[in-house]
């Protein structure tokens, strides 16, 4: 039962343009039911990895159906050979060896991402039992960032009375440069226009306008130039995409304090899209509104690839996975 109306108006539009998601971890309870949920919902088609027979007849005792769910044993696919060549054609020159492409491709984060790369399946979704690191390393390698020059990052999509907000970049840039910085701005606005979000962008910073000193501060108003600065291309130039910094995060979010701090800004006050100085901060903030403040957190999501692969936390619910899954459809949808 979603009990998220956000979630489940993200599954309503998946319905529209049926898309296809791997999940990697059917050994977990909590994705198996999220797999039912998606199913049931007809919201995606499902690929579960994993032991077939033990996930048969888990689904047989719950009493579900297996109808739009596919279940594949990664070590018995017939695609099995055709995945390891592709991964070993895409990473011989970075120097891994054929034995060892046979090896990694029977990874099942390994095995789902090359799905996608192979054109099997349109997304993934894993995390419940790895590592962020062990989900994003895969796409990073197999799927590759959409953009010549551009680091994929990541963002969470987070409910404040079922308003959404996306958060860039709690997981994966540690200490960006004013480049990237500028890129995750750019890359979070076109993510907000996918999800119906107003792409009202902050660049968030402890100084509002110069009203603090140093070079974090310098970094973020560079930042904030050259992101502004591409706004005036062709790319960008006629999707109403606004940018604004250095601001404080009540700056950004509250309207009587941007009339003070920052009266000519159409940004301040009305910020939607929120981009960190450096994942501490993002990380940090996220989960303490997660925590304290009531907000659900759906992330950390990568934006910047080629195909959508996004991660859980491994202290997720079922219902976090279909959300996962759900965002994971629409980004797929072009």
């Amino acid at each position: 039962m979603i009990k998220s109306n956000y979630i489940k108006s993200l599954l309503a539009t998946a319905k529209k343009d049926v898309k296809t998601i791997v999940l990697p971890e059917g050994e977990d309870k909590r994705v198996l039911e999220a797999a039912h949920i998606v199913a049931t919902e007809g919201a995606a088609k499902i690929i579960i990895l994993g032991n077939v027979a033990e996930i048969k007849a888990y689904f047989a005792e719950k009493g579900w159906a297996l109808d739009g769910i596919e279940l594949i044993k990664p070590e018995e696919s017939p695609n099995l050979p055709a995945y390891t060549e592709l991964l070993y054609e895409l990473r011989k020159e970075k120097g891994l060896s054929h034995e060892d492409a046979e090896k990694l491709a029977l990874n099942y984060n390994y095995f789902g991402t090359l799905m996608i790369k192979s054109g099997h399946a349109d997304g993934m979704v894993s995390g419940a039992n790895h590592s962020t690191a062990d989900t994003v390393r895969p796409a990073l390698q197999i799927i590759k960032s959409a953009k010549k020059g551009r680091s994929a990052s990541s963002f969470f999509i987070m409910l404040s009375n079922n308003v959404p907000y996306i958060f860039t970049d709690c997981g994966i840039i540690i200490n960006p440069t004013d480049k990237e910085l500028a890129d995750i701005a750019l890359d979070a606005a076109e993510t907000a226009l996918h999800f119906g979000i107003e792409p009202k962008v902050a660049m968030l910073s402890f100084s509002t306008k110069g009203s603090g000193k140093g070079d974090e501060v310098e970094k973020v108003k560079r930042a904030t130039q050259m992101a502004q600065e591409a706004l005036q291309s062709d790319e960008y130039k006629n999707l109403g995409i606004e940018i604004d910094g250095e601001l404080q995060a009540d700056a950004a979010l509250d309207t009587v304090v941007a009339a003070k701090k920052a009266p000519n800004s159409t940004v301040a006050g009305h910020a939607r899209v929120l981009v960190f100085p450096n994942l501490e901060a993002g990380n940090i903030c996220y989960k303490m509104l997660q925590r304290l403040g009531g907000c659900e957190a759906y992330g950390p999501i990568l934006q910047g690839l080629n195909a959508p692969v996004n991660d859980l936390s491994r202290g997720c619910f079922a219902e976090d996975i279909v959300g996962a899954v759900a965002i994971t459809c629409l980004q797929a949808t072009k």
